[in-house]
This record gives C-alpha cells, structure tokens and sequence, in this order.
C-alpha cells in the first residue's frame, strides 16, 4: 500500500462539486446591479398588463376621454417606476447607505411626481381624472409589489466582503 496520494485523490473539489453557487457578485455595485435587473425583468410584464387593463376598463366605462387618460397615467407610472430602476443603477457602485438614501429620495420624489402631474392634470376637462389616478395607482402599485417578490426571490449575499476587508 502505497501513501502517495493518486492524482485524482490530490485534486481538491471545486465549488461546482459541492454545489456552491460561483456566480454570486463580488461587489455590493454589482449585487445592486443585479437586484435593479431583476426587478425590472419581474416588474415590466405584469405592469403592462395592468396597464392594458386599466385602459381597457377606463375606455368601455368612460369613452375615449377614460382610455386617453388612464393611457397618461399608465405612462407616467411607468416612467417613474423605470426611474426609480434608473436610480438604482446609478447609484449601485455608491457607498451602500449612499444607495439606500437614493432609493428612499427616489420612491419620495417619484410620489411627489406624480402628485404633481395628477394636480397639474386635473385642471385638464377633458380627462377623465379618476381614470388617470385609478389606472396610475394601479401600475405603480403593481410595480412595486413585482420589486419586492424581485427582491425575496433574488439570491444575493446580504454582506459581500471584498479582499480590500480582509
């Protein structure tokens, strides 16, 4: 019996061997990154149904004027929810509370926005308001619900501790 060690017994296992997963980020940039992708990706498709719906719905009940208007609030709720995502992309390679402050300021201003527009809007005769706020709540509501199921099904690090830490 020999107490050499063979090759194959020297060559130790590799993450993939023991199932951990290699593609995790490196920095707390890229996890934001990653997150802010995800969310997105999770978001985009299930506002736009919401979107649809509500224009939909506003234009069999209130005509063109309703479909027009929940079409504006659609837009703008996208927009503003698209951003926030842009924010956050922004912000990524920041100091972490640096971000966190960018988000919090973006999810105010983006409030404060559309309190804005719907004011500014209002005054407009024309539009159906109740189609416009409906239909914007509606997609912003969704948009947000979508970052959060982003953000639990999302696998990231909560600390990433780069060879600068160590």
């Amino acid at each position: 019996m020999s107490t050499e060690k063979t090759e194959q017994d020297q060559a130790e296992p590799t993450a993939a061997d023991l199932g951990i997963q290699t593609d995790l980020p490196k920095t707390h940039g890229e996890a934001v990154t990653r997150l802010a992708d995800a969310m997105l990706r999770y978001a985009i498709w299930p506002s736009a149904v919401t979107a649809v719906i509500g224009i939909v719905v506003a234009s069999v009940m209130f005509g063109a004027r309703g479909g027009v208007a929940a079409l504006i609030g659609a837009l703008v709720a996208v927009a503003s929810s698209l951003a926030t995502w842009w924010l956050m992309r922004k912000t990524a390679d920041k100091n972490p509370m640096m971000v966190m402050t960018g988000a919090l300021g973006g999810f105010v201003g983006k409030m404060i926005i559309l309190l804005l527009v719907l004011m500014v809007l209002r005054e407009i005769t024309w539009l159906h308001t109740k189609s416009l706020a409906f239909t914007m709540l509606a997609v912003v509501v969704v948009w947000a619900a979508m970052d959060t199921v982003a953000f639990r099904r999302t696998k990231l690090p909560t600390l990433i501790i780069s060879d600068d830490d160590q």
